[in-house]
């Protein structure tokens, strides 16, 4: 019989297994020896980062070719070439982009922080950085349309530089006396302008400045015309003018070059674009806005039938005033003639009157000789007076005189002091211990120099001084005798 072999274990079964339910690499006791091979697994891409990203480029690119993006301009940056580089936000997330120069010099408003935009462009990815971004193909503001924020920009900065100031705006002369007009020759505003002004005023002249006033280029042209008719000959005042159109067709009036060149003229100016309803930057550059360019005819030229007829009148006026005023003379050379009377009589009034005149011009100098005759007798009086020698000699008799008067009262002073001296003297004389020592007292002194009144203050032996009215003795005590002993 053929040899059993020994029954073997099965092998623990894997989570994996058990949770599919597959016996595989278990034993069976029946099955064969041999283990069936396990397919071989599928080999993983390993990418590179640039790989990767161009291959994420290349999706977002091919999803995202065109695309319209609204949202809010942030962290704007203008490098010097020319692009412009921004971050477009709105309140949930953000996303670059960038609008390159050749665009960017199409805008006719200004990019600024915080302008809501709408966006056309496609989704680029920058490789160098893995960011993407949103290259812009065009840019407008959301709200209001890209030339009505350019305009409102334009007003805004030519304001602040004070090119519509009201304190610079001229008046316009009262009869001009040529009018240049700025304009196209072929459109219809330069008809209607003629056509009113020479209804109005026949012969006034009128020098037409050809320029174009729609399209590219359009605001230069503008621009030289009004520095060429500003310089011709006897223009004293210079008008743009235009028909009606869109904000499109009267844009090259909006231009700050146009801005300016109407600040600069030195003559009057008048702008006269579009309708009544449209305003242009000219409108406020220029010196008189006028609604249309037949209104600017109207503002320009009075009519000729009016001011001849005012003309008249004033001129009858005039005639009516210088005839009242020659008669008003005349009248006043009658009277003035009849109040005449003969030359002779009156030139012989005219004689005396001047022979009087003339004894009072002579009284009169008389009198003045007399009175600066006196006024120097007055003042040589005064000048001798003040002479050195006249003013030594008066300061001496004062100086003789006040020297016996202080003799007077030195010897006055000295009697009354000599007198109250001698009775001093004689009281001082009276109450003199002298004079009572010459009556026979003395005077006994210790040792000390003390003055003995009492007995009791000398004892025997003691030497004692006595003080007589003449001369003193020295004396010793033998004895002395106490009151009451």
């Amino acid at each position: 019989m053929p040899e059993r072999l020994p029954p073997r274990f099965p092998r623990q079964q894997t989570e994996d297994e058990a949770s599919t339910g597959s016996t595989a690499g278990q034993f069976d006791l029946f099955a064969p020896r041999t283990r069936k091979p396990e397919p071989p697994a599928p080999t993983q891409r390993i990418y590179t980062v640039g790989e990767l990203t161009r291959e994420v480029k290349g999706v977002l690119e091919g999803r995202f070719s065109s695309l319209h993006v609204k949202g809010e301009v942030s962290n704007l940056r203008r490098p010097s070439s020319g692009h412009l580089y921004f971050t477009l936000k709105d309140q949930d997330a953000c996303i670059d982009a960038v609008l390159f120069a050749r665009e960017a010099r199409r805008l006719r408003f200004a990019v600024d922080n915080g302008l809501s935009v709408l966006v056309r462009g496609r989704l680029s990815l920058y490789e160098p950085q893995g960011r993407y971004q949103i290259v812009c193909d065009s840019l407008e503001p959301l709200g209001a349309g890209a030339l009505q924020v350019a305009f409102e920009q334009m007003r805004a900065r030519l304001e602040a530089q004070g090119l519509f100031d009201p304190a610079r705006k001229r008046k316009l002369p009262f009869l001009p006396r040529r009018i240049a007009v700025v304009t196209s020759p072929s459109g219809a505003a330069v008809h209607d302008f003629l056509r009113v002004l020479h209804r109005r005023y026949p012969n006034l002249p009128v020098l037409v400045v050809p320029a174009r006033v729609q399209g590219e280029g359009a605001a230069q042209e503008i621009a030289r015309g009004i520095a060429r008719g500003a310089a011709a000959r006897g223009v004293d005042v210079l008008v743009v003018a235009r028909g009606g159109g869109s904000l499109e067709d009267l844009w090259p009036f909006n231009e700050e070059v146009v801005a300016r060149a109407l600040f600069r003229c030195p003559v009057p100016t008048v702008s006269a674009v579009g309708h009544e309803v449209d305003y242009t930057i000219a409108d406020f550059a220029a010196d008189v806005r006028a609604a249309t360019p037949t209104a600017a005819a109207e503002i320009l030229a009075r009519v000729k039938e009016e001011l001849v007829a005012d003309l008249s009148q004033r001129r009858a006026r005039l005639i009516r005033a210088l005839r009242a005023d020659a008669d008003r003379r005349r009248a006043a050379l009658e009277s003035r003639r009849a109040r005449l009377a003969d030359p002779r009589r009156l030139i012989g009034e005219r004689r005396l009157k001047l022979d009087k005149l003339a004894q009072r011009l002579e009284g009169r100098e008389r009198e003045e000789i007399e009175r600066r005759a006196q006024q120097v007798r007055a003042l040589h009086q005064r000048l001798t007076a003040a002479h050195p020698r006249a003013v030594l000699h008066r300061l001496s008799r004062n100086v003789g005189q006040l020297e016996e008067r202080l003799k007077f009262l030195a010897r006055r002073a000295l009697a009354g002091r000599r007198h109250r001296f001698e009775g001093l003297a004689g009281r001082l004389d009276a109450l003199s211990p002298l004079r009572v020592l010459a009556r026979g007292y003395s005077v006994a002194f210790d040792s000390r120099g003390h003055v003995l009144k009492n007995a009791a203050q000398a004892d025997p032996g003691d030497r004692i001084r006595i003080r007589l009215h003449e001369g003193e003795l020295q004396a010793e005590v033998v004895a002395s005798t106490r009151k009451g002993e």
